[in-house]
């Protein structure tokens, strides 16, 4: 039995669990504003070791521990909207929260007891099964009852070596070479020695190699061009009106807003391209028609393509929409296709509906926009849109950039407050950009607005919480990353085939032997 061994075993079943909790619990500081991302590998190193030799309900009530640590660390900024904005009570705000931490931690948790029924026993279980279960869990929770794409290890990385991997593999690409070295390290700890021994470890040697080459592999990837400029560079500027939240929607502020959009784009009519952020205008479209046509004569005659966000209502179905439209010199309307739940729509709606103000949201009425739809449109230049929580969907961006040559997200991100939340919103919008090597445009209520290169980084940006207006250039480009041609499923189905490899025994010594 090897050191390490022995130092598991002494570990009592409930010190286990809680060493999960605070491994999961550190995970979350390696994403904005923290950025910490050493903290994230060692994190999952004790998880793969804590997870050794259990059997199957133990891994999931451990990797439960881990996900309630995580999730409660990460996400429980969404208290703010609950009890601020939806009005709910301390206590039922945050009960409320720790139901949907406990939610995402259980849909977490579920893979990892397959890895202790069958995997955790084996020889390269930390080392190929664990990854390969750890990106089968996040593709999950990309798509399960709508998805919950958040809080992907691989968003650590927009600023690390591992970035160049990004147009290739995507976000899930980062987080599966993040997890392949934490469990490379939680292999060697376990019994290094050993391997080195015995001529069994040759297929050690060689993983070991291929894994810590993929680090300076990224930093050479970061080389080469996946996209090409296309056409003359795009002035482009965006206001921030920063309307505070609890008077979004009141009637008696609809002209203060209007006066305030107004003002703030005074000074960026000479821009080529306006946008205003998500839902800006506070009226649905057909009531503003007055509005809208002062704002279009405008843009028509700087010659301005201006894009803005409001509510949208198919007079004949009656739906809602959550939208963005087009003025001037651009063409085109997009309807907002993934929805925040509670926020935009109220699952099991004929029992929740009413009981509390959380439930009845001035936005929970809006439907979902059909899932084809044309991107919008200024010039020669195709934009790809996406309003708020659509930019965190990896594969939704990347099939809908496909025919565009910039990327354009909106958002209002004053229901989480100065809480983390929108930082990592930011975060996530990056990516989208050095995913599809294309610039992106973030225009929000209350920030971060900012203008973003097609390699992740920030060429511009506005502070949070202020009333302003952004300006900047960027470079339209075309042409197709490998993420855009083949998306996250490659990478599923390859983590597929490698658990049914050690399951049905492919390899023998992969799979027969067990640590002693």
């Amino acid at each position: 039995m090897t050191p390490a061994h022995a130092a598991l075993e002494r570990v009592p079943a409930w010190a286990a669990w809680l060493l999960c909790a605070a491994a999961g619990g550190l995970v979350p500081l390696s994403f904005a504003p923290f950025n910490l991302w050493p903290l994230a590998l060692l994190s999952l190193t004790a998880f793969a070791l804590l997870l050794h030799r259990q059997p199957g309900r133990t891994a999931w009530w451990r990797a439960l521990g881990f996900g309630l640590g995580l999730y409660g660390m990460g996400v429980s900024w969404i208290y703010v909207s609950i009890h601020t904005h939806g009005n709910a009570s301390a206590p039922l705000a945050g009960l409320m929260t720790a139901l949907f931490v406990a939610f995402v931690a259980l849909v977490f948790s579920l893979p990892f007891y397959v890895y202790g029924r069958w995997f955790s026993r084996r020889r390269y279980g930390s080392l190929l099964a664990f990854p390969a279960l750890y990106l089968l869990g996040e593709w999950l929770r990309g798509w399960l009852l709508t998805g919950f794409p958040w809080l992907y290890l691989g968003y650590g990385h927009l600023d690390t070596w591992l970035a160049g991997w990004a147009p290739l593999l995507g976000v899930m690409g980062l987080s599966l070479i993040v997890v392949l070295t934490a469990g490379l390290g939680a292999h060697w700890l376990l019994d290094g020695k050993g391997f080195l021994q015995e001529r069994r470890g040759r297929p050690t040697l060689l993983l070991t190699a291929v894994i810590l080459a993929l680090w300076p592999l990224g930093l050479a990837l970061q080389l080469v061009d996946w996209t090409e400029p296309r056409g003359e560079p795009v002035r482009v500027g965006m206001i921030q009106p920063n309307i505070p939240q609890e008077r979004k929607w009141d009637p008696n502020f609809v002209e203060p807003t209007l006066e305030r959009l107004e003002t703030l784009s005074e000074d960026l009519w000479q821009n080529d391209w306006l946008i205003w952020p998500e839902a800006a205008i506070p009226r649905v479209y057909h009531t503003m028609t007055p509005f809208l046509e002062e704002i279009g004569d405008r843009a028509d005659a700087t010659d301005t393509g201006m894009i803005s966000g409001i509510i949208f209502q198919n007079e004949q179905t009656g739906d809602y929409y959550n939208s963005l439209v087009t003025l001037g010199a651009a063409e085109g309307i997009y309807h907002k296709r993934r929805l925040v739940p509670f926020g935009e729509y109220v699952p099991m709606e004929r029992w929740l509906r009413g009981l509390i103000d959380f439930f009845d949201l001035p936005t929970s009425i809006i439907s979902r926009g059909p899932w084809e739809q044309e991107g919008l449109q200024i010039g020669d230049v195709g934009i790809s849109p996406s309003v708020c929580y659509e930019v965190v969907y990896p594969d939704l961006v990347a099939r809908s950039a496909r025919d565009s040559q910039v990327l354009l997200t909106v958002s209002n991100d004053a229901w989480f407050a100065d809480s983390i939340g929108p930082l990592q919103h930011m975060q996530m919008a990056r990516m989208r950009a050095l995913e599809t090597g294309r610039p992106m445009i973030r225009s929000t209520n209350n920030g971060i607005s900012a203008l973003v290169d097609p390699r992740g980084q920030i060429l511009a940006r506005a502070d949070q919480f202020v009333q302003t207006n952004l300006e900047g250039e960027v470079q339209p480009r075309s042409g197709l990353t490998p993420f855009m041609r083949w998306g996250s499923h490659p990478l599923a189905l390859l983590s597929g085939l490698v658990l049914v490899g050690l399951a049905l025994g492919f390899k023998r010594e992969l799979t027969n032997e067990t640590y002693e």
